[in-house]
This record gives structure tokens, C-alpha cells and sequence, in this order.
């Protein structure tokens, strides 16, 4: 009579599990969503982005995601129509009490200068990595440079180089952008992005773009070499169920005294309502000041051509 030997088996179950990774659902790749925006207001579509790049990458059968993280820019971005930071972040903050994966990041917002979305990047992997203990990251990126005693400040940010961050650091999520079509068509606006960033953030971090029906975000990425070069690390999730709803149409309405009544969380309109953010004025905050990137690599090109 044969013996049945449970220990064994189970042995052998755990290894053939290991050399068959899709069969094993512990064995996926952990990812984190990070958008960046003005979210002025954020709106239900905003909120859905995340729940559909989360379905997307789930049925791939090959990731997990684990977080989603919204990251408000800061005021100095200077965006026509850009209310207080501290407005905006209380506002998403508010829309994601309910969620238990999505939570809002103020320090983007807090920063005194406007930053790239790739240092944005680069500041939360920096953050993902020192949570790990096998992957800390304290001793390689110091907040203060040796043999200065000046008390760090708060809002004060810290360089993380590109050769100070590895994407397959052991054990530490991937982190992806997520994004809608606009931003990745934006990546082909002069003088917005620069092209080492763009380069940085598909090789290392990979994009989540959510399009639509009748989008040319494939033509877009074919046109570019860049992007065609890492078009493995873009995922483009295609929204079948069609909302139309942006903060600039929110602003519109509330201009106009119209219900925005489901197109953002109640508690969003109620704090809107509250503190009366939008308006006639707001929506003329920042009229006729260049955009904060436009201004810095205007400025670095005519730099360059005076050498």
C-alpha cells in the first residue's frame, strides 16, 4: 500500500508554483498609480481613472495594484484658473475618504518651486524604496550635504539623480504613471516637457494612458521614436463606458450657477459651496503669466543659443 506523503507533496506543489509564476497569484508584480494634475476641481472622472487602470492591469494577469496616489501641483505651476493648493488637496483628500487603495500626497503641493512630474516620480520611488528596509535608500540620498548644520526645511526639495534610483530596486513596487490621452499627447507641445524626462519616465516608470474610442494615442506613440522605442512599457486602457465630465466644464457651471450634482463627490460640492471657490475671479487667476515649464526651458533655450 502506498503512503501519501503530505509534506512532500505540498514541497513539490510550492516548487512548480515558483517556475510557473501566472499560475501563482502572490507571484504577480506589485504596482503603484501615480497621477499628477491641477484637479481643480477633482471630479468623478479623476477618481474613475484609477478604477479603470486597476481592472486593466489586473486582467493582464501579471500585476497587483496595491495604492494609487494623487499628487496636486503646486500653486507655482501657475496655471490660468488655479485655485490654492490647499484647496485643491483638501478637496481630494474629501473625494478619497471612501477609498481604500487611492490617498492623496500634498508634498508635490507644498513645494515652493514647481517640479517636474519625472522629480515627482523620482521623489515617491525614493519613498517606496526606503519603506523597504532591504532597499533603504537613507544612506544614498542625504537631506543634508556633509559638514553643513543649516536646519532642513520643510517645504525644501531635495534633489533624487537619476543614477541614485534603480526601477528594479528588490522588492519595492513598481510605480507607474497614470494618466489621461491629453498628457500623453502633451509630451509633443514645445517647450513642456523636456525630452530626457519624457525618456526617463516611459524607460523606468511606464505610463497607464486612458483613452478613448476614436483616440490617436497609438498614432501618437508611432510618430514618436521615443515613445515607439518604450511602447511596451505604455499601456493604453480604452474607456468603453464614455464620461465627459473636466474640471474646466466643473468651472463653467459653477460660473454659471448650474448643478454640478453628481459629476463630483457630494462632499467636494458641499466644501465648493462653502467656500465659494469658484468664479468669475478665480477663473482669471494667473491670466497672462506664462506656464511655469514653458518659462523654464524658454528660458534654458535661449540660454543655450546665447553660448
Amino acid at each position: 500500500m502506498e503512503v501519501f506523503d503530505c509534506d512532500s507533496e505540498v514541497l513539490h506543489l510550492d516548487l512548480w508554483l515558483q517556475g510557473n509564476p501566472m499560475e501563482n497569484p502572490d507571484n504577480k508584480t506589485e504596482v503603484v498609480l501615480l497621477a499628477c494634475g491641477s484637479f481643480n476641481p477633482i471630479t468623478n472622472m479623476h477618481l474613475r481613472l484609477f478604477e479603470l487602470a486597476k481592472d486593466y492591469l489586473h486582467e493582464t494577469g501579471k500585476y497587483k495594484v496595491i495604492k494609487g496616489i494623487i499628487s496636486p501641483v503646486g500653486d507655482a505651476y501657475k496655471k490660468k484658473s488655479l485655485i490654492s493648493a490647499s484647496h485643491r488637496v483638501t478637496m481630494a483628500k474629501i473625494a478619497t475618504e471612501s477609498s481604500d487603495w487611492v490617498e492623496v500626497d500634498d508634498w508635490e503641493s507644498s513645494q515652493n518651486e514647481w517640479l517636474e512630474t519625472l522629480k515627482v516620480l523620482r521623489y515617491h520611488h525614493q519613498k517606496l524604496a526606503s519603506s523597504n528596509p532591504a532597499n533603504s535608500l537613507q544612506s544614498a540620498v542625504p537631506l543634508i550635504k556633509p559638514g553643513r548644520k543649516r536646519k532642513q526645511e520643510a517645504n525644501r526639495y531635495i534633489p533624487v539623480k537619476k543614477n541614485q534610483l534603480s526601477p528594479d530596486t528588490k522588492g519595492v513596487p513598481q510605480l507607474k504613471l497614470l494618466c489621461g490621452a491629453d498628457i500623453l499627447e502633451s509630451f509633443g507641445i514645445p517647450n513642456l516637457w523636456k525630452l530626457e524626462d519624457i525618456t526617463e519616465i516611459v524607460a523606468n516608470h511606464g505610463l497607464v494612458c486612458i483613452t478613448r474610442a476614436g483616440n490617436n494615442a497609438q498614432k501618437f506613440i508611432y510618430e514618436s521614436d521615443t515613445l515607439w522605442q518604450h511602447k511596451n512599457n505604455i499601456h493604453l486602457v480604452e474607456e468603453w463606458i464614455t464620461n465627459d465630465i473636466s474640471s474646466t466644464k466643473i468651472r463653467r457651471a459653477l460660473r454659471r450657477g448650474q448643478s454640478i450634482r453628481y459629476l463630483v463627490p457630494d462632499a467636494v460640492r458641499g466644501y465648493i459651496e462653502k467656500h465659494n471657490l469658484y468664479s468669475s475671479e478665480s477663473e482669471d487667476r494667473n491670466a497672462g503669466v506664462i506656464l511655469a515649464p514653458l518659462q523654464k526651458y524658454a528660458r534654458g533655450c535661449k540660454q543655450e543659443q546665447t553660448l
